[in-house]
């Protein structure tokens, strides 16, 4: 079965109808009875007195039917267990008597999931959690397919995310993995799986992305120290291509302008002081020779 529009009437029309009816039904039912009680009606009154009753009983009947829907509302409409259809349009309307009506906000909604602790792709405990924005655009699926939609989209937020951090390193070491701190891509997957995973109940996922992303207490430390190493070593590397250009760059220009003529031990002894003096991190001392390098 599909969402479907239920059949319906203006609310002030049928309320109108409804209190002329009820009026003049009343009546009806009132001055029949005032006959019969002076016994001068018959069989006549009794019959009016009759249908006087039964004409309020059925206009109080359909007045059941009136129902109002607030804008980013639906009513899902159910007929002894039977669904007839939905009424997302805002507005004063007239439904089928005596049926029921169930209210499901069709507003966007949001949510953070709790810290989860999970092991990522390397195997190490970290805490995750995300903010889901969704919104209800299917109300059949939203009442009947599902016995909570809301705690539906929690439930298999947690597990989407939960799934996100066992697939991703928290760290990439590598240029070929994603890693769970690649904000925009990491999100657009969370994203897409989500929309999978709640289209069951007629949810439609706006966005989800991480808001809470952490090694666990137990080794934060020690990730801490290995962060901390990567970027000396990242930056000694940077360091140094840029020491052996310069060095590089320095006997070029002293062989094209001839300033001086080295042979291959000066060279060597040139290179080394000058990847000492860039290279090292502290200030160096200058020292003076004033014999033969020989």
């Amino acid at each position: 079965m599909e969402l479907r529009p239920a059949f319906r009437f203006n609310g002030f029309a049928v309320l109108l109808g409804w209190l002329v009816s009820t009026l003049l039904f009343g009546a009806l039912a009132v001055l029949s009875l005032i006959s019969v009680s002076k016994h001068d009606g018959g069989a006549l009154a009794w019959a009016g007195a009759v249908v006087g009753v039964l004409g309020v009983v059925i206009v109080a009947a359909l007045a059941t039917g009136l129902i109002v829907v607030d804008p980013n509302e639906a009513k899902v409409v159910t007929f002894f267990g039977r669904y007839i259809g939905s009424v997302s349009e805002p507005g004063f309307f007239s439904v089928v008597p005596l049926s029921d009506r169930k209210s499901i906000s069709l507003r966007v909604r949001n949510f953070e999931t709790q810290k989860l602790k999970v092991n990522d792709a390397d195997g190490n405990p970290v805490e995750i959690a995300a903010v889901v924005v969704y919104k209800v655009v299917d109300s059949f699926k939203a009442a009947f397919a599902v016995d909570d939609y809301e705690e539906y989209v929690e439930t298999q937020s947690e597990a989407a995310v939960r799934h996100l951090a066992t697939t991703h390193p928290y760290d990439a070491h590598d240029d070929a993995r994603t890693s769970l701190r690649d904000g925009a891509e990491v999100a657009e997957e969370l994203t897409v799986e989500l929309r999978e995973r709640t289209l069951t109940a007629g949810i439609e996922v706006i966005e989800a992305r991480i808001t809470h992303l952490a090694y666990a207490p137990e080794i934060a430390q020690a990730m801490l120290v290995r962060q901390q190493a990567a970027q000396v070593v990242a930056a000694r590397t940077q360091i140094v291509e840029g020491a052996v250009g310069m060095v590089a760059l320095a006997l070029d220009r002293l062989a094209e302008q001839g300033t001086v003529e080295l042979d291959e031990e000066r060279k060597a002894n040139m290179v080394s002081n000058l990847l000492v003096v860039l290279c090292g991190d502290r200030a160096t001392q200058p020292v003076v020779n004033a014999g033969s390098l020989y």
